[in-house]
């Protein structure tokens, strides 16, 4: 569950300390072009306010008209299908043969919702289990694998970080790409031993470490949820970062610098650490995608672009240059 959705349960949560009756939508099944993935929710008051959606169109005020009809926010869960066919798919705003299927839930206290954010709140990662036949709620740690689940009895969900983002480096970039991470659902942590980069650095939601970079990153123990970048130009915390970093399985590793600090880092990491130059080819830098970033937010905005495309499998090739679209003179741009 990314940060929209949990945002929607912190609207859940407060409808249901007003006294309103509230249902909880999650999408558990897609097929065709689907606006919102498998694992998104909505909330439907008993009045017609939503929060959050699955379709963007008129799915929405089908489950509004329902609501306040009273017919939504009682009893126990249940599994309801838009769009079988054709004509219903373009009634309800869908592709052509589109579908979407929900399982709808009234908040009751079963549901646990405030007990679910009390956790999201601390950082731990939960998977949530529905019994569909009497609305009852488990809250586990959660596992090894991330996707959700519906069986003839059970509805599983998981909740809390997906993916976490490692930055070696407390400096003034770093304070971008932490606000920008966050709202991509990623658990930043922050590490850099220097007292005069780490004393001042204050970045709200993010874990600061002053340990060495390699041993935080052993520490951790990386996985393929995982993003290591390394920021500092400092080749006594960027190199151990990277030589830990390039080894484990994060899906994404990238260092800051130009090529030709890249060319001297790969001299460096070869000779000085015996790392193989294939292991080497995974880095990532210099780090982001090339779109004619100046300033340090405009970096970050590179940074995350390149993240999410490898994290969803693109590969962008280097852009081609168009022309000056501003042009530059005395430091002003006219």
């Amino acid at each position: 569950m990314d940060n929209v959705d949990q945002q929607v349960l912190r609207q859940v949560a407060q409808w249901c300390s007003d006294g309103r009756r509230v249902v909880l939508g999650t999408i558990t099944r897609t097929w065709g072009s689907a606006p919102r993935p498998a694992g998104s929710v909505v909330a439907i008051r008993d009045d017609g306010m939503v929060a959050g959606s699955v379709s963007g169109g008129c799915i929405e005020d089908d489950l509004i008209d329902k609501a306040r009809e009273g017919v939504l926010a009682e009893g126990v869960p249940k599994v309801v299908r838009y769009g079988i066919d054709a004509d219903a798919a373009h009634r309800f705003g869908l592709p052509c043969g589109g579908l979407i299927e929900l399982v709808l839930e009234p908040v009751l206290p079963r549901t646990r919702i405030g007990e679910l954010l009390e956790r999201l709140a601390r950082g731990e990662r939960v998977r949530r289990v529905l019994t569909i036949a009497s609305g009852e709620v488990a809250l586990e740690p959660a596992g090894g694998t991330d996707e959700l689940q519906l069986t003839e009895t059970t509805l599983t969900t998981h909740h809390g970080p997906r993916w976490r983002l490692v930055l070696i480096g407390a400096g003034q970039m770093t304070q971008y790409l932490v606000q920008m991470a966050q709202a991509l659902d990623y658990e930043v942590i922050v590490c850099d031993p220097r007292e005069e980069y780490a004393a001042g650095f204050d970045a709200a939601g993010a874990t600061l470490s002053r340990e060495m970079p390699d041993d935080l990153l052993a520490r951790l123990k990386i996985d393929a949820h995982t993003a290591v970048i390394a920021l500092t130009h400092d080749p006594k915390l960027d190199d151990l970062a990277l030589l830990e970093a390039l080894r484990s399985p994060a899906f994404y590793v990238g260092a800051i610098g130009s090529r030709a600090n890249q060319a001297k880092r790969q001299q460096r990491l070869i000779e000085h650490f015996g790392m193989k130059a294939a292991e080497f080819e995974r880095l990532h830098g210099p780090v982001g995608l090339k779109n004619g970033a100046r300033t340090p937010p405009e970096i970050a905005i590179g940074i995350l672009a390149e993240l999410t495309a490898v994290r969803y499998g693109y590969r962008i090739p280097e852009p081609v240059a168009t022309g000056a679209v501003t042009k530059v003179a005395a430091g002003c741009v006219i």
